[in-house]
């Protein structure tokens, strides 16, 4: 039976961030389980951390600037986190919080939609936050990825890092050496005007993923579908990025439907007003 009062999951973030909420309450009721997901916007990363512990709170998802400053305050990492050097979920079982990272579930489950991974030519294009997950993902799952990034001396350190090449800005990207494309720069998000890389540079053999999620259909995304190319929505990867959190709070399997509607509701109205 139900406990009178819910139990809590959250958001430690930056900044708040309407779609963990929506999203994640929406697959809580859906389960019938008691819980209640609310977003805490915090500025101190090891007070957020010990405030789980405080207040005995189930779950919580981890946002921008804080996925690696909760690192040193946990008791212990997944090996997914402790490889990729940052944490987007931190899971709570009797007062061990262990740290997780489900944007390279998000990243793959949302790829594999278009495309098996396994053998062939990715491009990745960015190397921050994001593409440090894709990238670890896209490995894990057998591809050979290659990485762009416009700044050569960080793109150089992070190819170094994830054992991956280097093959400059995205500019000297080159459809026939790829069978697909992952955008993880910031071009195109909040910019429906905007993408990393012209329309002359995509063919139709690829398949390409946007990780930007506002607008659903970013202007690399529209491209690539008007050449012929398999896409994936950033939202794709953002949903499944939801359900491995929700499977992990509640043991159960993610109502993938329900919560996919709340994500694209959630999307169109932020659109319409800031998040």
């Amino acid at each position: 039976m139900p406990s009178s009062i819910p139990t809590l999951c959250g958001s430690l973030a930056g900044q708040p961030f309407t779609f963990n909420v929506k999203v994640h309450n929406a697959a809580y009721r859906a389960l019938g389980v008691d819980y209640t997901f609310v977003c805490f916007g915090v500025d101190d990363a090891a007070g957020g951390v010990q405030a789980i512990r405080t207040l005995g709170i189930r779950g919580m998802n981890v946002t921008m600037p804080h996925k690696q400053a909760v690192i040193p305050h946990l008791d212990a990492l997944d090996d997914t986190a402790r490889e990729i050097g940052a944490v987007n979920t931190i899971d709570n079982r009797d007062g061990v919080l262990t740290g997780y990272n489900t944007d390279c579930i998000g990243a793959v489950r949302a790829i594999e939609e278009a495309s098996p991974l396994e053998g062939r030519r990715v491009a990745l294009l960015g190397a921050g936050g994001a593409a440090r997950a894709i990238a670890w993902g896209m490995r894990r799952a057998g591809a050979k990825v290659t990485l762009f990034n416009r700044t050569a001396e960080r793109g150089e350190a992070f190819a170094r890092e994830f054992g991956i090449e280097f093959a400059g800005a995205p500019s000297a990207f080159n459809a026939s050496d790829f069978d697909g494309v992952v955008n993880a720069t910031a071009a195109g998000y909040r910019a429906p005007d905007v993408s990393p890389l012209a329309p002359g540079q995509l063919a139709q053999h690829l398949f390409v993923m946007d990780a930007a999620f506002i607008p659903v259909e970013t202007k690399l995304i529209r491209d690539a579908r008007s050449v012929g190319c398999r896409t994936v929505n950033g939202s794709r990867m953002l949903l499944h990025q939801f359900c491995g959190q929700v499977e992990l709070y509640t043991g159960k399997p993610a109502p993938f439907e329900v919560m996919s509607v709340a994500l694209l509701d959630e999307i169109a109205r932020s659109q319409q007003s800031p998040v």
